[in-house]
């Protein structure tokens, strides 16, 4: 039986959004300047997006390979960690700093809600 592109497991535009946020999450730390060194450094923060970043980027690519509702729940997890973290870490008086961590933190949460959302709905048109 044919499978359908669309419905594919490694095609799903979830994983690929994910991907392309955590390429964000892994540069933002020099676009929007606040690397170690910079005039407006936060070394925590620099350090908790290349680390999450990394996090994300590996498991959105092994969704991408192969769909497994445990990838999407540590993408979850760390969504929640990147939205919460300008506290936990202290940088949220960093205003563009706290703004890139709630939108990346808060997409990458929707999208593996989404993701688990509809793994269900491809088991059972056995794809």
């Amino acid at each position: 039986m044919a499978r359908n592109p669309q419905n594919s497991d490694t095609n799903k535009w979830q994983d690929w959004v994910n991907l392309v946020l955590a390429i964000w999450m892994f540069i933002s730390p020099w676009a929007l300047a606040f690397y170690p060194g910079a005039a407006t450094a936060s070394v925590a923060a620099a350090w908790n997006a290349w680390i999450l970043a990394i996090v994300i980027g590996v498991f959105s690519v092994a969704a991408l390979i192969k769909a497994r509702p445990w990838e999407e729940w540590i993408n979850l997890i760390a969504g929640v960690w990147v939205f919460v973290s300008p506290w936990v870490l202290g940088y949220s008086t960093a205003t563009i700093v706290l703004w890139n961590s709630l939108i990346v933190g808060a997409l990458v949460f929707i999208l593996a809600i989404w993701d688990l959302n509809t793994q269900p709905a491809m088991a059972s048109r056995g794809v």
